[in-house]
Formats: structure tokens, sequence, C-alpha cells
């Protein structure tokens, strides 16, 4: 009896330990919507989610439940506004409490449409974003889909080569179209952590299509911007889209536009399931020896190993770039050599500058569609000892040789001095 208590009491505790990994490995989204239909329309995209692992929670916008933050921790890894008519968000929830989950690691992905609630417009300001003015959209009177189109030219047609070059962050090259209808996004071109992801053809602008263009739209051509996105200095990711149709299961289920591949490598890089850089390794030793010293000495021969990885597919995998730079600092860097891939390592090998104090390897990797990798280690350089300096410098050769002949020239003065006599005038008179 009381083997077979212990045994169900082990399988217990093995149980709550699994389900207590699963729960810390679990990615938890809020998704809020204008309205609970959002999960009918939406339905495909929300299903890539959870098909991915990640665990949803659907509210309504204006919901008094909301609640973000609870005793100083994320209840969610990241949030989802597919509510772009929200003025004000329920419980707990403000645009000024979702830029500070930003500023402390959130991942958030907002959708605007032809109205955008004061909620969002406060939010998007927040990063340097702002969605165009309510009943303005995008417009192309060249570029729509006939077929699905009320006559106003707004549900337009965008070519692929619009989108940004990058791989991590719009996958691989797509030959399909892209279906779009929504507004235009106006992007702080002084913001350098923004960049556009898509914009509209030469021949698209953003207004109202009821009313009579009597002034220039604030986004002609090429300049209207579509999806734009922010990563922040702490690596969290902001994406905008100013249609909320573009991730709809009706624009999903027209096979001759992209929306639902991009809309895929949009939501893996937004929720950082690609693009991720992180160091699982640093070495740095003179040449010829393995342990790291307590200080290196002036002139020294050195390498510096670092690993680097990235995140692909919920697997960690060495990264294989060929763009990676190692700066030897002190102030400013004094060294600075590019890295190159070993045995799965970054090596670089150089001689250590004549001036000794405290410096530091830093590797500070920035590419566009990874998160920014830095890292720094502190190390000390001394001058060189009294018994480590040479015997005889080579650039001290002309002042050996002058003295040696200063010594010459006054041992030869002094012995022409002393055994040289003059001959008596006296006596040869």
């Amino acid at each position: 009896m009381i083997l077979k208590c212990s045994f169900v009491l082990t399988i217990i505790l093995l149980s709550t330990i699994a389900n207590f990994v699963h729960s810390v490995d679990e990615s938890n989204i809020l998704v809020l919507v204008d309205n609970l239909v959002t999960r009918e329309t939406h339905s495909i995209f929300l299903k890539s989610l959870t098909d991915r692992g990640h665990k949803l929670t659907i509210k309504s916008a204006d919901d008094s439940t909301l609640q973000l933050v609870k005793y100083g921790k994320h209840l969610y890894d990241h949030l989802i506004l597919f509510s772009p008519t929200v003025d004000e968000f329920g419980g707990s929830l403000s645009p000024s409490l979702i830029a500070d989950y930003v500023d402390n690691g959130g991942n958030l992905l907002i959708t605007g449409s032809s109205e955008v609630g004061f909620a969002i417009r406060e939010l998007a300001v927040e990063c340097g974003i702002e969605f165009d003015k309510d009943e303005n959209q995008v417009i192309d009177h060249f570029n729509f889909d006939s077929t699905q189109d009320d006559g106003t030219h707004t549900t337009v047609i965008v070519d692929s080569s619009n989108l940004i070059s990058a791989p991590k962050v719009v996958g691989n090259k797509q030959s399909s179209s892209l279906l779009y209808r929504g507004t235009s996004l106006i992007v702080n071109k002084a913001n350098p952590l923004v960049f556009n992801i898509l914009t509209g053809s030469s021949t698209s602008f953003s207004y109202a299509p009821a009313k009579p263009i009597v002034e220039t739209p604030n986004s002609l051509g090429k300049n209207t911007v579509l999806i734009a996105a922010l990563q922040a200095r702490n690596n969290a990711r902001v994406l905008f889209s100013g249609s909320l149709d573009f991730f709809s299961d009706k624009f999903f289920n027209l096979n001759q536009y992209g929306n639902q591949q991009l809309a895929d490598s949009l939501a893996k890089w937004i929720l950082k399931e690609e693009g991720v850089l992180r160091v699982r390794n640093v070495e740095h030793h003179k040449v010829g020896e393995r342990n790291i010293p307590e200080s290196y000495t002036i002139t020294d021969n050195v390498i510096y190993k670092i690993q680097i990885e990235e995140l692909s597919s919920g697997k960690w995998s060495a990264y294989n770039g060929d763009d990676v730079q190692l700066e030897f600092i002190r102030i400013d860097p004094f060294v600075r050599t590019k890295l190159v891939k070993e045995n799965g390592h970054y090596v670089a090998k150089f001689k250590l500058p004549d001036v000794y104090g405290v410096f530091k390897f830093v590797v500070d990797y920035n590419r566009l569609g990874y998160t920014h990798l830095y890292s720094s280690t502190q190390v000390s350089v001394r001058p060189l000892e009294h018994t480590q300096y040479e015997r005889f410098i080579k650039s001290a050769y002309p002042y050996y040789a002058s003295a040696f002949s200063m010594m010459f020239g006054v041992f030869i003065f002094s012995f022409a001095f002393l055994y040289h006599k003059d001959k008596d005038v006296k006596k040869t008179q």
C-alpha cells in the first residue's frame, strides 16, 4: 500500500513538473478585437499561431477585465491588436501602458483600417508612426482587383517587388502579388529604428474615395507606406499594418495573392521565431596559450573567439554571417578587424597596440531583420616589465653610434693631448 501511494505521488509530481516546464516554454499571446466575429473572419491567421505552439487569449478591446501586467510581470509575451477602431481600451489597459510594455521587451502587432480610433493613433505616435486621416484609404486606379473592389479602386494590388529586401522579416522572395485594402502609414524618417516593409506602387495614393481631391494627399506613389515596423533598442518588435483585411481569411483564400505567405513570415518575425541572435561563448587568450590571462602586455599577439547562434524554426544553430567585426576599444577603437568563421566560432588574431590601460573586446552587430547583438569583454593591458625590454633597441642604433663615436673622439683627443709635445722654440734658435 505504501509503495502504491509512493508511485502515485511520483506520477503526480512528474506531471506537475512537466506542466510547469510546458508553461514556461509556452508563448502567451493576447489578441484584442473590435468584434468577436474577427475570430471567424481571421481564423486562418490565428490558427497558424496556435499550430506553432502559441497560446491565444482573444478578448474584446473594451473588455473591463483587461490586464497586461500583474505584480510587475507580463501576463502575455506578445500583444496583437486587431481592433483598429477602438477609442479607449478596457480594464487597466492604455496606450501609455502598452508603450511601457514594449519598453520592457514585449512584442506588438497593430492593424488599422479606413477608420482608426484614438487609442490606436496615440499608441502609433509613441512608436514614431502615424495613421492617415479617417476615411482616407489607399487608392490605385491602375492596380486593383476588379472582382473584389467596390468601384472605389481601394482593393489594390501591390507587386512583391515593393517589399523590403530582408528575408528574415518577409521570408523568401515571393513572386505572387499582394492584396491590400486599408489606410496608409506616415513614418517619421528621423527615427532610425523604424523601417518600411511594404510600400504602394508609383500610381497609388491615399485619400478619401468619396471626396474630390482638393489638396495634395499625405501619401503619394512609392511613398505610400502600407506596412512598417519598429525594432526598439531593447530588441522589442512592433509591426504596423494599415489594413486589417490583409490578414483576413477572404484575402488568404485568394490563391493568386501571397498574403498568407507574407503574413506568416511577418508573424514569425514579430513573435521572435526568426531573426534572433545570441552569444553562446566568448574566449580570448595569447597566441600559443589556452588560458585567459589576468592581464595582457602591450604588443602581445592575441586570439579572440566568439560563438554566435541564431534561432530559426524553434532551434538554435550556428549563425552563418560574413560581416561580423571585432573592435578593441579604450574609449575609441584601437583595433577594428573582421571576424573569420572557423569551426563554428568567429575568430580574430591581432597584435595589441603599444598602449596600456583598460580595454574591451566589443562585438556590436546590428543588421536589418536580426536582434541587436552586443558583447563586451573587459581586459587590462599593462606596460612591459623592466626585464622584458630588448637589450638593444633597433630604433636607437643611431644614438648608440653617436655615443660610441663621441667616446672614440674623446679617446683620440685625450691621447693626442697627453702624448703630443711641441718643439722647444729657444733651443732651435
